[in-house]
């Protein structure tokens, strides 16, 4: 039976009005979650987005960040919602907003930060680019264990309203709820006795239609209750770390196995039954391909048969990005940065929202095992990182300040 991997609420939040917009949360959450609770559903975390960084989120500027980050969150904390999302640093925002998120990180241990790396309307900047991969190889060094990238990602051509932790955050205006949904489950039953990709992909269109059915005139009642906003469903079919809980293992059940051909099939042939179910959507509405969060994909990760590259290439018919990405501590800048650049070529030019959570881990090569005390994660290696083959001061190869810092990939017109 799928889960609600969390209620996310969405809201504008400044100082001044902090207490009682978190108060108010707190009270619809808890509310929420009695009545989701009702349906036989479980609900795994209560959480809140706010706008990005430079809407008013902190009116004296980015060095009154990290404060304000600690205070939400311990607001957040008081009224039992587990996880605070702060909205992402722009493309036009002051780059200090960057250089302030690794202090965030230092003193809470349960908010999220994101960086914007490319935009419809401005493109890809090369600066951003670069500064985001330093912030991630920064940011893996706070803690030995290196897990404190799990709260960073970097985003590109992520509108607002998805409910999936990092890429969450509020548009503006009144404030709206949406569901996160973890039903990788649903897929395992799907496929397990599926002989024909017709029935496949009946079978789970049918699954998550039963789910929503019963969800949807819960969230719609609360939404009239309380006076906020019914943003819908993100069904992307999230993972927990066992194997009946494996979207990864899911897809091999449709018959090609990560390692080999075939497995571009078998996740359009999945996205195309999530798109087929009726339901209000929100967020990415994908695959969610985490490798540690997927007890299947990290152990094809384990057996050397899964690469950043194969995880790209299923991005561009059905993922959400690049998450959860265990890479050698020495990884280096540039190679986080061209990881980066494809991730947000992909999203402009197949217009579809991506992320990527890259995490270098301190002391580890490829090959070296991984285990993890922390219940969201399966044991794993460490996955060979690119080497960086990007020419400095070559077109693509601009690390600091230019006029032609910014440039456009526009989408395939569509005939």
């Amino acid at each position: 039976m799928p889960k609600i991997r969390s209620i996310t609420t969405f809201v504008d939040l400044t100082p001044d009005v902090a207490d009682a917009t978190i108060a108010r949360m707190g009270a619809f959450l808890e509310d929420a979650s009695q009545a989701f609770a009702k349906t036989g559903y479980q609900i795994q975390t209560r959480r809140m987005a706010t706008q990005p960084f430079s809407s008013g989120l902190a009116p004296d500027g980015p060095e009154s960040v990290p404060q304000l980050a600690a205070e939400f969150f311990a607001l957040c904390q008081s009224q039992n919602i587990n996880y605070l999302s702060l909205g992402p640093v722009r493309l036009q925002d002051d780059p200090r907003y960057i250089e302030v998120i690794g202090e965030i990180f230092r003193r809470t241990s349960g908010v999220f930060a994101t960086v914007s790396i490319a935009e419809p309307d401005q493109g890809i900047s090369l600066l951003r680019l670069w500064q985001t991969a330093v912030l991630i190889d920064r940011v893996s060094r706070i803690t030995p264990d290196g897990m404190t990238n799990l709260y960073l990602a970097a985003l590109a051509n992520c509108p607002p309203g998805s409910p999936f932790f990092p890429v969450a955050y509020h548009g503006a205006g009144p404030a709206q709820f949406a569901l996160a949904i973890q039903a990788a489950d649903i897929a395992v039953w799907a496929f397990s006795k599926a002989a024909t990709p017709a029935v496949a992909r009946e079978r789970l269109i049918g699954a998550i239609q039963s789910t929503v059915d019963q969800l949807v005139p819960v969230a719609e009642a609360l939404a009239e209750k309380h006076g906020i906003g019914f943003g819908g469903f993100d069904f992307s079919l999230a993972p927990y770390p066992v194997d009946a809980e494996s979207l990864g293992g899911a897809l091999e059940a449709l018959g090609p196995s990560f390692g080999g051909a075939g497995l571009v099939a078998s996740a359009a042939l999945v996205m195309n039954a999530v798109e087929s179910a009726n339901f209000p959507r929100a967020g990415f509405c994908g695959l969610m391909l985490p490798i540690l969060e997927d007890s299947v994909l990290a152990a094809r990760a384990a057996e050397g048969r899964l690469t950043v590259n194969d995880l790209l290439l299923l991005s561009a018919v059905c993922g959400t990005g690049l998450d959860c990405i265990p890479l050698p501590g020495e990884v280096g800048i540039a190679a986080l940065h061209d990881i980066l650049l494809d991730v947000a070529a992909l999203a402009l030019r197949l217009d579809k929202p991506l992320t990527a959570r890259l995490m270098p881990f301190p002391e580890k090569q490829a090959g070296d095992m991984l285990e993890f005390e922390f219940e969201f994660f399966a044991g794993s290696r460490v996955l060979a990182g690119p080497v960086s083959t990007t020419r400095p001061n070559s077109a693509l190869g601009q690390t600091g300040p230019s006029p032609e810092d910014l440039f456009q990939i526009k989408p395939r017109p569509k005939r």
